[in-house]
């Protein structure tokens, strides 16, 4: 396969809302650029970037996938990221790596949450982008609604380049505002492209819309300013280098017309992503840090020493560990010894691949600015910098990601697969940066974390296709126990006589609620009443009471505990007495201290579209929860409130149910409050229900 300098490179993601049709113009732009033989449908399962199993299953994009084409002798590498909140992780750390994004908008729902989130990535990551407003051949589309929802809701910056000509069922083609032409397509997929003179009832409308292209790419010049304003007009070719410059300092963001389902539209789309958008030598220079954390900076340039970012690690069944990489600077040959500048680690690789879909090429070397893959890499992690050698070390820096916002309890179905599963979810843990495991200490429940239920969902399905089955389930409530009330002088002694050597000890305690939560034990002992050597012994049988609980297994906090008297037999006093009567005093004393149960509480910040902002309100107040602020930004309404953990396990359902899958939520521990009295007698009766089911039969 041919290499290409990176000034040929144009690397781009699609972004955009699920549903929008990224998948679609994905396919439409491989077929129009001769990289398919045929439009794949995702209605199918057929195109190229859908060929995960459970993206085909769900019709919808759950993870980012590659492929790459030809246009007008460029090469251009395309990302086809996930639009749905729950997987917008993979999308996130795609963009990292890329210099262009098509942000593509549905026609009949405009601007949408997930549209508004990578919006503002492409904001930090200083991507350029083009809006293509899709499904503009379905019913209740518009373009001129789609418009102004990109405009209020995005930037005002958003301008057309095209208007469409004919609507809903009757789209059929687009009228290019910069030459003044009539483009149209049949309705067959074929894509092909018939250019004729602007339509009599369209002159008006495109010579208005012409004017406003004018009026914005000039503001961004100061010389076209001075010719538009002497003129009255630009030139095709002034208005073509105004806007490519507009559109690489990120000043204007051009808006194109598309059905990619039929394959209407496209290609001026491609004509744009190589003429518009930077190649990926524009920006001149990459900045990291060198080998003693200083900033250092590598120029994007086959002349430069290789250096390479992975941004994405995918767990194949079957190929094993795929790293997807960005040559930043450099080139790097296969069957070569390269150096992980992060791992501080030599990586010996083998073939350098190219990635079309489920399709993986072998090619022999790979230049700056390119993308590429590397199989089964032993040290090497999502996010690692590769250089050529530790003499030239630089490290570019990680995408950072949300806390994981749900979390579920896992367990393989068969009980010889607790090995299988662990082995399976490191390899999982390793593609993907959003998911979490780790036991609950409390409940030791293993817990898989991720950013929403469906996250969760696919990550399971993929544990089935590594050979373990799994069950999920909700996790047991970290619930603790805590007092309200102080007790003194509480009494206990133990006595114990086996025949042979006995045990005693005879304890007296104070104890208190601790405001600051935790624990903390006093020795209030006087006289020597309790040998010193015994004292430590009532500490350490108090704290395994509290691993314990008392009312209902939960362990307890917020206590203050103090041995003030007591009695030792000269002979009989043991370490385990001493431990035995802490115990047992401590539960003697917790039954007349008012004891009370403590909840998790959760604070919770939902983002939704404004139009669900007080069906969304209702729920959070029917779920105990306490809403402390809210904020209204790009169409939609960002809710904080603190929530008890109880009441949001199955949240992620009701909240795609009430938004259709438009909202989305993150949330993190808070603090811990008590339980409402009539609660608390539910929960103290379920939790002793468990504990006796758990024990062993005689």
């Amino acid at each position: 396969m041919k290499i290409y300098d990176a000034s040929e490179i144009r690397n781009l993601c699609l972004i955009g809302h699920g549903h929008a049709g990224k998948t679609s113009l994905a396919s439409a732009m491989l077929f129009d650029a001769g990289a398919v033989n045929r439009l794949g449908k995702v209605d199918d399962g057929t195109t190229v970037t859908d060929f995960d199993e459970e993206s085909v299953a769900r019709k919808k994009s759950v993870a980012a996938a590659f492929c790459h084409f030809e246009w007008e002798k460029n090469k251009v590498n395309c990302i086809d990221t996930p639009g749905y909140g729950a997987f917008l992780h993979d999308t996130r750390g795609c963009m990292r790596v890329t210099d262009g994004a098509v942000v593509v908008v549905s026609g009949v729902a405009g601007v949408e949450v997930s549209t508004a989130k990578v919006w503002a990535w492409c904001d930090e990551f200083e991507v350029a982008r083009l809006i293509v407003i899709n499904k503009l051949d379905r019913d209740r589309s518009s373009f001129t609604r789609a418009v102004e929802s990109v405009q209020t809701t995005l930037n005002r910056a958003c301008v057309p380049v095209q208007i469409p000509i004919g609507a809903e069922k009757e789209f059929s083609g687009v009228v290019d505002l910069v030459r003044m032409k009539a483009l149209t397509w049949p309705h067959d997929g074929s894509g092909r492209r018939t250019e004729a003179d602007v339509p009599a009832a369209l002159m008006d409308e495109a010579r208005a819309a012409r004017e406003k292209l004018a009026d914005a790419v000039a503001e961004t010049d100061d010389q076209l300013m001075e010719k538009y304003l002497e003129t009255g007009t630009l030139t095709d070719a002034e208005l073509t280098e105004g806007l490519t410059q507009a559109v690489v300092q990120r000043r204007v963001f051009p808006v194109y017309c598309c059905a990619a389902t039929l394959n209407i539209g496209v290609q001026p789309i491609l004509d744009a992503v190589v003429r518009l958008l930077p190649s990926a030598t524009t920006h001149g220079e990459v900045t990291g840090v060198d080998a003693q954390g200083n900033e250092a900076t590598r120029k994007l340039s086959n002349t430069e020493p290789f250096s390479a970012l992975v941004f994405k690690t995918v767990v194949d069944p079957f190929a094993g560990k795929i790293s997807y990489f960005r040559v930043y600077s450099g080139a790097v040959k296969s069957d070569s010894t390269i150096f992980n500048a992060t791992r501080r680690d030599s990586e010996r690789v083998g073939a350098v691949d190219l990635v079309q879909g489920k399709q993986i090429t072998s090619i022999g070397e790979l230049h700056a600015g390119d993308l590429g893959a590397f199989a089964k890499l032993k040290v090497t992690h999502t996010g690692d910098t590769l250089v050529s050698d530790k003499g030239h070390v630089i490290e570019y820096p990680r995408v950072t990601h949300h806390e994981p916002a749900i979390s579920w309890a896992i367990e393989p179905k068969s009980r010889g697969d607790e090995e299988k599963l662990s082995a399976a979810l490191h390899k999982l843990l390793e593609a993907d940066p959003m998911l979490r495991i780790g036991r609950d200490g409390q409940t030791k429940e293993m817990l898989i974390s991720g950013s929403g239920q469906e996250h969760v969902e696919v990550a399971v399905a993929r544990l089935k296709r590594l050979g373990v089955e799994c069950t999920l389930k909700l996790p047991k409530i970290p619930y603790r126990e805590t007092i309200t009330k102080a007790v003194k002088y509480v009494e206990y002694t133990h006595k114990k006589q086996t025949g042979g050597a006995g045990q005693y000890a005879r304890v007296f305690i104070d104890v208190e609620p601790r405001r600051e939560g935790g624990y903390e034990f006093v020795d209030k002992i006087v006289g020597g009443v309790i040998d010193h050597q015994f004292r430590p012994s009532v500490d350490k049988g108090v704290q395994s009471k509290m691993a314990e609980g008392v009312i209902a297994g939960f362990p307890v906090v917020g206590v203050k505990v103090s041995l003030v008297d007591g009695k030792t037999h000269p002979v009989d006093s043991k370490d385990i007495a001493f431990q035995v009567a802490g115990r047992e005093a401590f539960k003697k004393a917790i039954v007349d201290a008012g004891p009370t149960l403590l909840e998790p509480i959760m604070h919770v910040e939902v983002v939704v579209p404004e139009e669900c902002y007080g069906d969304i309100l209702g729920d959070l107040n029917s779920r105990r929860g306490r809403v402390e602020g809210m904020d209204s930004k790009s169409g939609h309404s960002i809710i904080k409130s603190r929530v008890p953990m109880a009441e949001m396990l199955s949240y992620s359902a009701t909240l795609n149910s009430i938004t259709g899958g438009r909202g989305e939520y993150h949330m993190e521990l808070s603090h811990y409050d008590e339980v409402p009295a009539h609660l608390r007698e539910k929960v103290i009766a379920h939790a002793k229900a468990h504990q006796k089911a758990e024990e062993p039969e005689e």
